[in-house]
């Protein structure tokens, strides 16, 4: 008898599993009463239905400011761009950014250096680094194939992904052939200077983005100057825009937010550029959150409470909504940059040199694949709408938009943690050279099919920056899709484990 008990509860559990709230439905009202345990598991449902209805379940329609919808961006992103954007920022081109993080914060002393394990910053071996990255000038294209070094030391230094910090000052000469086109003009972002002895190269890889625990009064200062400082906030709002502030008044959200409304095309832009960043930042700290330190193999995924507590109605006041739609619009702004600038990479004589010609040819295969999709998007946002008013208006309302942009990648260099001031510094290069690849339509339309051009140029690291920035925010938009999944199997738990209770 309890072996057929013990089935019958065992079929029942998956049934319930597969048919979710048809099969909680058909017990429910067959049975008599709601016992306390029953009451208790709905109000579990009601509170994950409220979470979803108030949040997720908002995220839906036409985006401002631009004709294309979510349920659109969802399905071209999950379905198309995300698997190719993985295999790509896997290849060696793009799994190595030179960086310096060891720059000083230019606005106010730097006393909030990350004490945690997962924030730091270990060294990886020079001989690790591809020989045609490490030594080579990824714009002198026919340089023969060189032999790449075996990776795997490298790969294992490790188990958290410690950053792979120092190169000998002895390898300074070997990058002295390296690109680099400063057009001062162009620029979105303040470029470290790669003959820096402090300028790295960082595994991306060996340094996935997850959460590290930093927060506190350092991280609420780096985000409160980027947002009362640098996003045009009118002196007339009082309440601040930073999402960690302690105290965000009684407003509903979209009451405060009309002040937005009334503001010129171009800043409400920018806010949103911000926000949404802000937003996938987020979206990386929940989906990649130590569970647990296991017996020495840390588990990292998913924290549904963690994704709560940041964009969940109740803990942000309904603004979390506002604020996931943000990163679309920024998913929009990239995806945009990436269409423009695919006439740069298709000239025959562009490749993304590392000294392996099999590996540099599977790169730009993947590459113009890429773009070749985001090319056949139908809803891209209309950046000609921007900075179009009178000639010398836009101009200075240009310039204004790009100190202000260059400030906040300044910014990066404030954030006490290795690790989230490595990713902060890419994702911020990688949107500055978004933008400033839209705001040089005529040069890209005026390439030159056979050599390389004076008006427009990138340098590696802002290839490197561009495509791993794109990667993260396809990430974001991969993994709202699964934090619903997680919601919803939340919704469904609480049924089973009371028709469970209820046939035991």
């Amino acid at each position: 008898m309890v072996k057929h008990t013990t089935h019958l509860c065992g079929v029942l559990f998956l049934l319930c599993l597969l048919f979710g709230d048809f099969v909680f439905g058909w017990f429910h009202y067959g049975s008599q009463g709601k016992t306390q345990q029953q009451q208790q598991q709905q109000q579990q449902q009601h509170t994950a239905d409220s979470f979803e209805q108030s949040c997720l379940c908002h995220l839906t329609g036409v985006l401002d400011d631009c004709f294309c919808d979510i349920e659109s961006i969802d399905v071209f992103n999950n379905f198309k761009i995300f698997p190719l954007m993985q295999k790509l920022i896997e290849r060696d081109f793009f799994r190595y950014y030179r960086v310096n993080l060891k720059r000083p914060c230019p606005f106010w002393p730097d006393d909030s250096h990350c004490a945690i394990k997962d924030c730091q910053v270990e060294p990886c071996p020079e001989s690790k680094i591809p020989v045609g990255i490490k030594s080579g000038n990824y714009n002198k294209y026919s340089q023969a194939a060189n032999t790449i070094r075996d990776i795997k030391e490298c790969e294992q230094a490790h188990e958290l992904g410690a950053i792979n910090s120092t190169l000998s000052n002895q390898s300074k000469e070997a990058f002295e052939d390296w690109a680099h086109h400063d057009d001062a003009q162009d620029h979105f972002c303040g470029l470290d200077d790669e003959t820096s002895p402090d300028t790295e190269y960082v595994d991306l890889r060996l340094n996935p983005e997850r959460y590290t625990g930093y927060k506190g009064p350092s991280a609420w200062r780096v985000w409160n100057s980027i947002y009362e400082e640098n996003c045009f906030k009118p002196r007339s709002v009082y309440r601040p825009l930073n999402p960690l502030a302690p105290s965000r008044g009684d407003d509903d959200g979209e009451s405060f937010y009309k002040w937005l409304e009334g503001l010129c095309l171009e800043k409400r832009v920018f806010y949103r550029l911000i926000s949404g960043l802000h937003s996938s930042i987020n979206i990386h700290l929940s989906a990649e959150y130590l569970l647990d330190e296991g017996w020495g193999k840390p588990i990292w995924g998913p924290n549904v409470h963690e994704f709560r507590r940041r964009f969940g109605s109740a803990e942000t006041k309904g603004e979390g909504t506002r604020w996931l739609k943000n990163l679309y619009f920024l998913y929009l702004i990239e995806l945009r940059a990436l269409s423009k600038v695919a006439p740069y990479f298709e000239r025959a004589f562009i490749n993304l040199y590392t000294g392996n010609a099999q590996e540099d040819s599977i790169t730009k295969e993947l590459l113009l694949q890429i773009f070749n999709e985001t090319k056949a998007f139908p809803m891209h946002f209309d950046e000609s709408s921007m900075f179009a008013g009178h000639k010398m208006e836009a101009k200075r309302l240009k310039e204004e938009f790009r100190l202000h942009f260059k400030n906040i990648s300044r910014i990066m260099d404030c954030v006490g943690c290795s690790k989230c001031r490595l990713w902060g510094k890419l994702q911020t290069q990688g949107l500055g050279t978004a933008l400033k690849i839209l705001f040089s339509e005529k040069e890209i339309k005026n390439l030159p099919e056979n050599s390389p051009s004076k008006g427009f140029q990138l340098t590696r690291q802002e290839i490197v920056a561009l495509l791993n920035a794109f990667g993260r925010l396809s990430t974001s938009i991969k993994e709202l899709h699964n934090f619903r999944t997680l919601l919803k199997d939340q919704r469904t738990l609480p049924y089973c484990s009371t028709l469970l209770s209820n046939w035991l």
